[in-house]
């Protein structure tokens, strides 16, 4: 079994106990992690306290060349670490290679840059001078879709500031997160600065975020679990910072290019077996283009050929566990239950192993089913007409609780700029527009707090003094 990072070690944990690692492609147990304790908790964050005067007041230009080397060394290994995502939670290889490392790799870079550049002791008002400090021990709490990703979005910006971490990854899929502590220690972080117990929510998740020694909280997840995290931060008034659902909205105007929309949206939907919280699930698209539109998702569906995640042919890997693929299963019944047409895929196993279900596209949709207002978290697509213009799908796109991307298609980009700004959601793609990992990424309403990447994720790490002259 694995060990715990603790103070700048590989520590065995107290607990004793361990968390089976299953590869979600074969269903076989490939690694234990420890079921880190309450005890665990304890060290690690008092290692954070205690590092944190010492890193906090090491020039920002020292500490972005430390996350700089870290980069160059997950740039590195990138095929090892993509292999180790791929195995850990069903990522086919070309995607946990692009996505789900060398982006990591780029966002950790451009902290380490700027960590050199951004000026945490400018600006004046009046007789005041303003200075941006860390605000402290962070615990970082990560899911398991971007092993990889979403530690180095929280992690990053708050070495960048000055801040100290204890991250807890996913017990799901933790390896990648082994990998970077590894790094981290390579590189010659001083010791407490980054902390890592691996382990439950329900365990580590909840020591960490009721720790009076933890002044902040970062958390990616479930809207349901955000919600449990918020309830208790307040109860010691800590800052908390919460990437939760989406159930975001791809919305195509008459004028638009109906081909180039569809296909885009399906890839974005089904992107990551659609274990994406920001995934277009759902694709709004006028009545009259509605045949048409169908008809091009269901052949763009079938071209996400399910298999083995490291053959190079593979579009569609695994979904991450058993209980994730019959959540799944549940809304696909769940849709056809309601009324819903499934004109692709299905809850038919695809595979005799794995945790597969078929890229599935549901038709005959309408704003308030289950299918169109809950987060599914897998390859399922629901298409939904409006027929009165671009009011009726602007309030389609923001009729449920999420707010945390969203697309819009249309022939010209003043148009679906204005109408990208009626959707109350924290980022929106302009017919393609790519994704930005210097850009803020957040959202709106049940979506979360704050922002990451980029200098807005950086400033979620710092307080704000006013010295008065």
């Amino acid at each position: 079994m694995r060990h715990l990072y603790l103070n700048g070690a590989w520590r065995a944990s107290a607990s004793g106990e361990s968390v089976d690692v299953v590869n979600p492609a074969t269903e076989e147990t490939v690694d234990r992690v420890p079921a880190g304790s309450p005890a665990d908790v304890e060290i690690a964050v008092a290692a954070a306290r205690a590092a944190l005067p010492s890193w906090s007041s090491t020039a920002a230009a020292e500490r972005g060349k430390i996350l700089a080397a870290a980069a160059e060394l997950i740039r590195e290994r990138s095929d090892q670490i993509a292999r180790i995502i791929t195995t850990d939670m069903g990522a086919p290889y070309n995607v946990a290679m692009k996505v789900q490392t060398l982006m990591p790799a780029g966002v950790l870079a451009s902290y380490g840059q700027l960590a050199e550049t951004y000026d945490f002791e400018g600006g004046r008002v009046g007789n005041s001078r303003i200075f941006r400090e860390p605000v402290g021990v962070v615990a970082a709490i990560t899911p398991w879709n971007y092993p990889l990703h979403q530690i180095v979005c929280k992690v990053g910006p708050a070495l960048a500031a000055g801040c100290t971490v204890v991250l807890k990854p996913s017990e799901v899929a933790p390896l990648a997160a082994f990998a970077l502590a590894g790094i981290f220690d390579e590189v010659g972080l001083p010791a407490g600065v980054f902390n890592m117990v691996s382990g439950y929510g329900p365990v580590v998740g909840e020591a960490l975020v009721t720790h009076p020694d933890v002044d902040m909280v970062s958390f990616t997840g479930s809207t349901r679990a955000g919600r449990r995290v918020a309830s208790l931060a307040a109860e010691t008034v800590k800052r908390v910072a919460l990437e939760l659902g989406g159930k975001s909205a791809s919305v195509v105007l008459p004028d638009a290019d109906l081909a180039a929309a569809t296909k885009v949206t399906v890839a974005n939907a089904f992107l990551n077996s659609g274990q994406t919280c920001s995934a277009w699930t759902r694709m709004i698209v006028h009545r009259d283009q509605y045949d048409d539109a169908v008809g091009l998702a269901v052949a763009a569906a079938g071209k996400y050929t399910v298999g083995d995640p490291f053959d190079e042919l593979t579009r569609l890997g695994p979904l991450v566990s058993a209980a994730q693929r019959d959540r799944v299963v549940h809304y696909i019944n769940r849709g056809q239950e309601e009324g819903a047409r499934l004109v692709a895929g299905g809850t038919d196993r695809p595979l005799d192993r794995g945790f597969y279900v078929e890229p599935t596209v549901f038709a005959g949709v309408e704003p308030g089913m289950v299918i169109e207002q809950e987060e599914i978290f897998g390859p399922v697509l629901a298409i939904i007409p409006y027929t009165r213009g671009e009011d009726e799908a602007v309030a389609i796109a923001n009729g449920t609780p999420y707010g945390l991307a969203g697309a819009v298609w249309a022939g010209s980009e003043e148009r679906a700029v204005s109408v990208a700004r009626r959707l109350r959601t924290g980022q929106v793609a302009v017919n393609g527009g790519q994704f930005n990992p210097r850009a803020p990424f957040g959202g709106y309403k049940q979506s979360g707090l704050g922002r990451e990447l980029g200098e807005f994720g950086l400033e979620e790490y710092l307080e704000i003094k006013s010295v008065q002259l």
